[in-house]
């Protein structure tokens, strides 16, 4: 059974965020809100957190999981960021979207694209997200919180508590998030490619 915490989406309490983190490093699955859909999310190099991620989520691993970040720097971290693709990711961050970039020897191989050795990253714009991000001192590595045979992502947390109780760890109930999902951009090649059109103003980028 999971745990199910309620937390403040702008001023987190600070020992609850501390509980969830100390879950997250022992090998536990969280859903947490995020300034779009909620989210599940585990530790970044937890092998089997990250498996039973994808079978929860009823995804291989062709499909982007999405590494949440703290900051721009962070994110050039873990992905190669030239001065161009910096610009245009600080244009947008922190917010509401997902860029595609190609994954540098900091992401374990098992995250990245299996062919194309690009990953998923984004800072997102949350008080819970960031609270969490903070105190693990990394990124969390998630997908947005869509089960498999739905169209739609879960927004509420009460049903999250419903669905998903025997399979994750712990629910936090930061309120309900928006329908829309990140906008996914692709930023690997010369021009910005709109992946998926998400709750982020696309035309920021030209498209």
């Amino acid at each position: 059974m999971s745990q199910f915490f309620q937390i403040h989406p702008d001023n987190p309490q600070l020992r609850l965020i501390k509980q969830a983190a100390q879950i997250i490093q022992a090998g536990g699955i969280v859903a947490l809100p995020t300034d779009c859909c909620y989210a599940l999310v585990c530790q970044l190099d937890n092998k089997d957190a990250v498996e039973r991620v994808r079978r929860i989520r009823g995804v291989d691993d062709k499909h982007h999981l999405t590494m949440l970040c703290r900051d721009l720097s962070e994110i050039a971290l873990y992905a190669k960021v030239d001065n161009r693709q910096y610009r245009l990711l600080k244009t947008a961050t922190p917010g509401a979207f997902t860029f595609i970039l190609e994954a540098t020897k900091e992401v374990p191989r098992r995250l990245s694209h299996p062919s194309r050795k690009t990953i998923g990253l984004r800072v997102p714009q949350h008080g819970i997200a960031q609270a969490l991000l903070e105190e693990l001192g990394q990124p969390l590595i998630g997908t947005t919180l869509i089960l498999p045979g739905q169209e739609d992502a879960l927004t509420d947390p009460e049903e999250v508590r419903d669905q998903l109780e025997k399979q994750v760890e712990l629910v936090i109930d930061g309120g309900a998030c928006s329908l829309e999902p990140t906008t996914v951009l692709d930023l690997t090649d010369d021009a910005p490619q709109l992946i998926r059109q998400g709750r982020g103003d696309a035309s920021l980028f030209g498209l």
